[in-house]
């Protein structure tokens, strides 16, 4: 007895101590966060020093040369960084200042650059050093700094030296009274300078300074509230199939249609009139289906989640009528662990129970009474993982569950689940029970790791028959077919049939394309629905071959990529594999594989060729139409998170995350490359890039949050402000600046977004974050917390967001869902 109270004691030690673990681990890898933060910071404010420098001896020249008198209009010229380049050098809180943008009539700071550089560095160090409330009380209003002593000596000496620039004498409190609003929103923060037509952001405690064209500058106001868009989205088609790590998961219904699930879609395909419905009650990962007897009624599990602010969503099980697509009942919030990985229907008393088994350590197994939302028994499976469970055919009070060294025959009596483990024997056990089905005479069957099916008499946990070595390696699936005719298939690709004394009729094997066999169903007629461990659904018989209906990818997906003319989108990801899609058939035109992880794509403006970024700093070109190899290139040696043709055709801009832009010049309709040079200046990696309309300028968001401008056929930064802020862009997918700076939502850390795109007659805005959603906003969106309309159906990062060539439809990516998913605008 005293053995049994230890028991528990033990666990939970081990518990705590597991969880004492993990939040040192956090605690660490915040640390590290903040550490790398830190330095980012003194690099960007160490290069600006020396920047300012340089400028300061220019002036000092130029000064001995025409005299003082003349030195002035000269500091107009030459901006300081932060007009510009946002995000590296936090304002300047001593000074009592606005940023000067360039030009004549603008507001001027006459202190030296040198000592404004050193202050300006000091305050940068000492910012990461204080506690995150301290640093959010110094956000809290623009004007408030935290100085020390020395500062604001310095920042008096700066008052008394800039008593001729009018308004910006005046000490911080009477400054800001005259300024607009200043709007609080967690860590991000947003000011507007009506003056000098700016908007500025706070993001991770750094300013992001933006500037509104011209003519905007008189009738904006930042306090005034956005519209949401007249226009919604519709979940018009999703691509993929999630069969690495997920089993029993592919029927067909008397309806005609296929009913499978990736991410949190559960997608109805009619096959033969190429039309989807989609199920999307889930909020997070599913990672099981069951169908009821009646054919109509589907209950799907998911995994544990978060919502986008914060909260824990709980695993539970959704049972949903498959006609309507409404929801009947939601089983077990609250109650299970981690995520559902088993589900299954009773067959003999109307389908009125359903076994469930969820991913807990100990994975625990639960009855409920599924239309009265009632459970009826509960007990601890296995600490080891569970592939299977099912009802008994013809009893509905026995269970019969299978995993990692075991099988168990479960019998539901007065509300307790008695188990009986199965008995190998003389047969060797297996490492892996990984499926099983039932015969017409009630007997249970099994396939292993082993490659052998095990056939147990019924009402017995003895083995009555084995086939040995039915096939090389694991046994995946199993599928008993309505004549009694045996399906197995597995890891070696074949696909068996057996009669019903187990011997074979015929077998086929799979193309190593589609990848190994994971689970099995039955179609119509002789067809039969093969999902594999590649993520292909393929639809044959054993006489004939098989032919995917459905297929993604099978690893992280970031890629995206519209061609310009035809109803037509490219993706590729880490799975090596470049997809070009039809958005009107909805079939894959081409797939390539490649050498490297793909990281971006972009066509070129005549959509005859596209180029693919990877991961490691080679970018290849490729011919749409036929797929061929045009043109091959390597830049530095990480990866490249953007790929960008002008609208002109004539030069590709790269985005890389060794902070350089590398600019080609373009010729032969994109078929010859030769390298102009690079664009240096961000102090962090490359996110998003943007041409303007004339193919003149080009724009770059990078990791620490900056917007900078350049004259790519030159690979020189602009500087001016007046030349900036109304330059008319081709595109907009930089998630930084004045016409989208409403997309970023209340406490964004700077990295919730991954993505954006502008459609192409300028009224809408989509955006694609970490939570899984895809947001569509009114454009421009340059109102704080502007409103969108909010969609969900993948359950991972959205990684990518864009329009496709007309309006009509949009595309986004999943990352690690590996979903595309492509919505109508209606």
């Amino acid at each position: 007895m005293s053995d049994c109270e230890e028991l528990p004691v033990d666990d939970s030690a081990s518990v705590a101590s597991s969880m004492e673990v993990t939040d040192r681990i956090a605690s660490l890898e915040q640390r590290v966060q903040m550490q790398e933060d830190e330095i980012q910071l003194l690099k960007s404010a160490l290069a600006d020093v020396v920047r300012r420098l340089n400028v300061s001896e220019e002036q000092q020249a130029v000064g001995l040369r025409r005299g003082p008198t003349k030195a002035r209009p000269m500091i107009a010229t030459l901006p300081l960084r932060p007009t510009v380049n946002n995000g590296t050098i936090l304002p300047k809180k001593g000074s009592g200042t606005l940023p000067s943008p360039s030009g004549s009539g603008s507001r001027k700071d006459t202190s030296t650059p040198v000592s404004k550089s050193l202050s300006s560095l000091s305050r940068s160090t000492r910012f990461f050093y204080l506690p995150l409330s301290t640093v959010r009380r110094a956000n809290s209003n623009e004007h408030v700094g935290t100085l020390t002593r020395k500062d604001s000596c310095d920042s008096k000496g700066n008052r008394n030296r800039a008593g001729s620039t009018g308004s910006n004498s005046s000490g911080k409190r009477n400054d800001s009274k005259q300024r607009d609003p200043v709007f609080n929103a967690g860590m991000r923060r947003v000011t507007h300078c009506k003056e000098e037509g700016y908007v500025k952001m706070y993001l991770k405690g750094r300013p992001i300074t933006m500037y509104m064209p011209k003519d905007q500058v008189d009738s904006y106001c930042l306090e005034a509230r956005a519209d949401l868009p007249s226009n919604k989205l519709k979940l018009d088609w999703v691509y993929g199939y999630r069969g690495r790590d997920c089993r029993s998961n592919l029927y067909l219904l008397p309806t005609g249609e296929t009913v499978y699930f990736i991410a949190s879609v559960v997608v109805l395909f009619n096959v033969d009139e190429q039309l989807q419905r989609h199920y999307t009650g889930h909020t997070d990962d599913i990672k099981c289906l069951a169908v009821h007897p009646d054919k109509i009624t589907i209950a799907t599990g998911q995994v544990a989640g978060t919502s986008s602010d914060g909260k824990q969503l709980a695993p539970h099980v959704r049972v949903w009528d498959s006609v309507s697509l409404n929801t009947l009942h939601v089983l077990g919030a609250g109650f299970f662990d981690r995520a559902l990985v088993c589900l299954a229907f009773s067959k003999s008393n109307g389908g009125n129970t359903l076994c469930v088994v969820d991913d807990s350590n100990d994975h625990v197994l639960s009855v409920w009474d599924w239309q009265r939302e009632d459970r009826l028994a509960e007990v601890k499976c296995s600490n080891e993982s569970v592939f299977a469970a099912d009802f008994h055919p013809t009893d509905s009070s026995i269970v019969v569950t299978c995993g990692k060294s075991h099988l168990y025959f479960w019998s539901l009596e007065r509300g307790v689940l008695v188990k009986k483990q199965g008995l190998f024997e003389k047969q060797e056990k297996p490492k892996f029970v990984l499926c099983v089905t039932f015969a017409e005479n009630g007997d249970a069957i099994t396939g292993d790791s082993s490659g052998n099916i095990l056939v147990w008499g019924k009402g017995t946990n003895r083995i009555s028959h084995v086939i040995q070595g039915a096939h090389e390696g694991s046994i995946f699936a199993l599928c008993m077919l309505r004549n009694g005719t045996l399906l197995s298939g597995g890891k070696d690709r074949r696909l068996v049939s057996w009669d019903g004394s187990y011997q074979q009729i015929q077998a086929v094997e799979v193309p190593e394309l589609f990848g190994p066999i994971r689970t099995i169903a039955e179609g119509r007629g002789e067809t039969v629905l093969i999902g594999t461990t590649k993520h292909f659904v393929l639809q044959g018989s054993l006489d004939g071959e098989f032919m995917p209906i459905t297929q993604g990818h099978t690893d992280e997906l970031w890629g995206l990529a519209v061609h310009p003319l035809k109803p037509q989108f490219l993706t590729c990801g880490y799975d090596r594999q470049v997809c070009l899609w039809d958005s009107s058939s909805h079939q894959l035109i081409w797939t390539k594989s490649m050498d490297d992880a793909a990281q971006s794509a972009g066509f070129h403006p005549s959509g005859a060729v596209v180029a693919i970024g990877t991961q490691n700093g080679r970018w290849l070109v490729l011919d749409s139409d036929s797929k061929d190899l045009v043109a091959v290139h390597t830049d530095g040696n990480e990866q490249l998170s953007a790929m960008c043709y002008g609208p002109d055709g004539n030069f590709l801009a790269i985005g890389s995350h060794d902070n350089y832009i590398y600019i080609y010049a373009v010729a032969e309709n994109g078929r010859k490359y030769s390298r102009v040079g690079k664009c240096s200046g961000h102090s962090s990696f490359i996110t998003h890039l943007d041409w303007s309309v004339d193919s003149q300028y080009l724009v770059s968001n990078s990791g620490d949050y900056e917007i900078l401008y350049w004259i790519p056929s030159v690979c020189k930064q602009v500087v001016s402000v007046e030349t900036t802020r109304d330059i008319e862009w081709a595109t907009h997918t930089c998630t930084l600046g004045f016409q989208v700076f409403g997309l970023w939502p209340d406490g964004s850390d700077g990295t919730d977004i991954n993505a954006a795109c502008r459609s192409s007659d300028k009224s809408l805005l989509v955006t694609g974050d970490d939570f899984g959603k895809v947001h569509l906003f009114s454009y421009p969106c340059s109102q704080f917390r502007a409103p969108s309309h909010v969609y969900g159906g993948h359950s991972s990062h959205v990684t990518n967001v864009t329009f496709l060539y007309d309006d009509g439809y949009l595309v986004s990516t999943g990352g690690k869902d590996m979903s595309v998913m492509q919505w109508r605008i209606v």
